[in-house]
């Protein structure tokens, strides 16, 4: 089978930094938030889609 050594380095990093939260992902997602916050970029955020009225026949 073949390997991607740039996928499989991506994995092990992410599974490392999960690890060190103790998987906890709201302690993730703050972590990532703060580092968010501490980059200086500017956020650029979408509004989220109305929904269609096709989706919403679709779910009743």
């Amino acid at each position: 089978m073949w390997k991607d050594s740039v996928l499989e380095e991506i994995h092990k990093i992410r599974e490392e930094y999960a690890q060190s939260f103790n998987y906890d992902l709201q302690a993730i997602c703050d972590d990532l938030r703060k580092k968010q916050a501490e980059s200086g970029r500017k956020i650029i955020s979408k509004p989220l889609k109305p929904r269609s009225q096709k989706s919403e026949k679709v779910q009743q």
